[in-house]
């Protein structure tokens, strides 16, 4: 039998630099899984992108407040998925909340108009969509439906279940810094030890904050550092409170371990959303985390994974 070696596999999808790394005894066998692991990614962007109009959250969005679009079975799972984090946030993750996008051009150092900010709010509603007999309908003209909370995350998870399909047992999906993780190492000079997973420092780009080490499962970040403009001294980013439209302030970042990595990038989000509270809400949760406050504070909770 050949000698365990790794493979990695780089591509592009959801706007992000991405790979996968398998370690595997079977070369030809590997190749096929990542042929088809990319394949998936790329199937769902196509699926959900809001920026295709073909897309099911397109059509979705282009039917507001008029028709009820019918939704397929992995679509209406996501859109039950969207209902529990509505739910176990108290409204703060809300999949309706993507509107404000069109409030906040994080290319240019610009904040919206107090009453632009309100229009856009006054658009955003999870209790105004509705879900039954394979349909799904936006209740309100204007309203959308924005997947972007989870999509690259479900994507990950999705990509890991397609190498298990192929046989794969020990490889590290990577989309963008969502990260799914099958099994330990296999090379021999690593055997049996978990990946070990660079995090950013959220205020040098050029530096880690931590390495994690992650036996299996999924690992997510959500951070101001990620899309964000300064303006007087201030940090404006890309998460954003679908109460008051403006962004958080209170974490630099959060990271969470969870056991996919569509919960994990979920939980990341509400915690930067519940801002003083997060933390809490976490422990809550029964996760590991590794959190920076706003006065770059690190916070740290690994015990749980």
């Amino acid at each position: 039998m050949s000698a365990w070696r790794a493979l990695c596999f780089e591509f592009c999808a959801m706007a992000s630099p991405c790979s996968i790394r398998i370690e595997t005894r079977n070369e030809r066998a590997a190749n096929h899984a990542a042929r088809a692991a990319i394949a998936e990614v790329q199937r769902i962007e196509m699926k959900y992108s809001r920026y295709r109009s073909s897309s099911v959250v397109s059509r979705i969005n282009a039917a507001a407040g008029s028709k009820s679009v019918d939704v397929d079975e992995e679509t209406e799972s996501l859109l039950h998925f969207a209902h529990q984090l509505h739910a176990m946030s108290d409204g703060l993750f809300d999949a309706t909340s993507g509107v404000l996008r069109q409030a906040w051009n994080f290319k240019h150092a610009q904040i919206p108009a107090p009453a632009d900010l309100a229009g856009y709010c006054e658009r955003i509603g999870w209790s105004d969509t509705r879900l039954a007999n394979g349909s799904f309908c936006l209740e309100r003209p204007g309203m959308e439906l924005d997947f972007g909370g989870f999509g690259k995350e479900y994507a990950a998870d999705r990509a890991a279940g397609m190498l298990q399909k192929h046989g794969i047992a020990h490889a590290l999906v990577n989309l963008g810094g969502d990260i799914h993780v099958l099994g330990n190492h296999a090379l021999p000079k690593h055997a049996g030890m978990p990946w070990k997973v660079e995090i950013q420092h959220p205020r040098d780009s050029n530096a880690r904050l931590a390495g994690i080490a992650v036996h299996e499962g999924g690992l997510a970040t959500s951070g101001d550092y990620e899309r964000f403009f300064e303006l007087n001294g201030k940090r404006y980013c890309h998460v954003l409170n679908p109460r008051s439209g403006w962004p958080v302030t209170y974490w630099q970042s959060i990271t969470v371990l969870a056991p996919n990595t569509t919960t994990a990038g979920a939980l990341s989000t509400t915690a930067m959303l519940k801002e003083k509270e997060g933390l809490d809400w976490l422990n809550q949760q029964n996760v590991s985390y590794l959190a920076v406050r706003h006065d770059a504070k690190v916070y740290e909770n690994l015990t749980a994974q």
